[in-house]
């Protein structure tokens, strides 16, 4: 890997119900050289090869690192206080956790070393938490990176671009409370494991 100068980058992607195959040929096309899994229970009851030990191997024999940041940037945290009384996800809560910003230190460094993919399960990225918790977040550094989501059928979606397509203008009308941050849905603590809303 080599080191990367001026604006740091990162790649999206969900793995969906993938052949592995197809998968890999995905991650090649963007040049990725660390897969950045960020599943809180990294299992695939569907397509068991997403599975945390046979994603390594099938990434690692491709060439491509695989780092599991699950428990520093997943979207499930244990603590029962990182959820409101409705079971959504406190992001605003959970971001201030040391356990996060550790997570968040770990895969910027790895962007100033590589080409990094951060997946989660979910193809479409907009209500995933890799995009609205992790992304985020990084997007609020002071050096943020420049994020582009790698889409099912190979297609690159820039975040910024996204954003603008989804939110509109970022301006809130005066007196409008900013909407709390938390998860696109309710996750309740008791999701079966592999369910999609398990990330």
């Amino acid at each position: 890997m080599a080191h990367v100068t001026g604006q740091l980058e990162l790649w999206t992607i969900g793995h969906s119900n993938h052949a592995a195959d197809h998968f890999l040929r995905l991650l090649a096309r963007c040049g990725i050289d660390v897969l950045a899994d960020v599943r809180s229970q990294p299992y695939a009851r569907y397509a068991s090869h997403f599975s945390q030990a046979p994603l390594r191997k099938l990434v690692e024999d491709a060439g491509v690192r695989y780092l599991f940041l699950g428990r520093e940037l997943g979207g499930r945290p244990p603590e029962p206080e990182m959820y409101d009384r409705d079971e959504y996800v406190l992001y605003g809560e959970l971001a201030k956790s040391q356990r996060f910003i550790d997570g968040v230190r770990v895969l910027t460094d790895s962007m100033r070393r590589g080409r990094v993919a951060m997946m989660c399960s979910e193809e479409d990225p907009t209500d995933c938490h890799r995009r609205l918790l992790v992304t985020r977040a990084l997007l609020q550094n002071d050096h943020p990176p420049k994020v582009t989501h790698i889409r099912g059928d190979g297609y690159l979606v820039d975040e910024a671009q996204l954003s603008r397509d989804l939110d509109g203008p970022s301006q809130l009308p005066l007196f409008e409370e900013e909407p709390q941050w938390r998860s696109a849905r309710s996750v309740s603590l008791s999701t079966p494991r592999g369910s999609s809303l398990a990330s």
